[in-house]
């Protein structure tokens, strides 16, 4: 049984989940307060609106995915992060936002480039990579902030 812990976006406190959970797509609560925990085993959809929430205020750190669906290179990308996602579930939050729909987070990002992918830590970015990548290449990335 392999086990992950994750802190409470709304209280704080570490809760220990069951990665098989996950897998099986039940979705973790706080044992504290009841409020839904940050994990999941798919990437999650990020807007102008959601943001600061999903990225910036997030316990885990964040590798976002700037993307557009006419983008072929971005659309490779799909299934690698669908990959990463699931493989650093608990330690690594997978996030996507749609560059043709989010011009607010287009501008404050000063994305010039897609497929852009973007790692923060505690609402900072650390790293920034421009063009396509494997998923080996994200793991290894991300081994250090994860």
């Amino acid at each position: 049984m392999s086990v992950t812990t994750v802190p409470c976006r709304s209280c704080g406190s570490l809760n220990r989940v069951e990665l098989e959970q996950l897998h099986r797509g039940l979705g973790p609560v706080c044992g504290r307060c009841q409020a839904e925990l940050p994990v999941s085993v798919a990437p999650v959809e990020v807007t102008d609106g959601t943001f600061d929430d999903e990225v910036l205020g997030s316990p885990l750190p964040v590798l976002l995915d700037v993307w557009a669906p006419w983008c072929l290179p971005c659309r490779s990308m799909g299934p690698v992060l669908d990959g990463v996602a699931s493989s650093l579930v608990g330690r690594v939050r997978v996030a996507k936002l749609n560059a043709d729909q989010n011009p607010e987070a287009m501008a404050r990002l000063r994305i010039h480039g897609i497929p852009t992918l973007i790692v923060f830590k505690e609402g900072r970015e650390i790293s920034r990579m421009i063009g396509a990548r494997g998923k080996d290449d994200l793991l290894q990335r991300l081994g250090a902030v994860a």
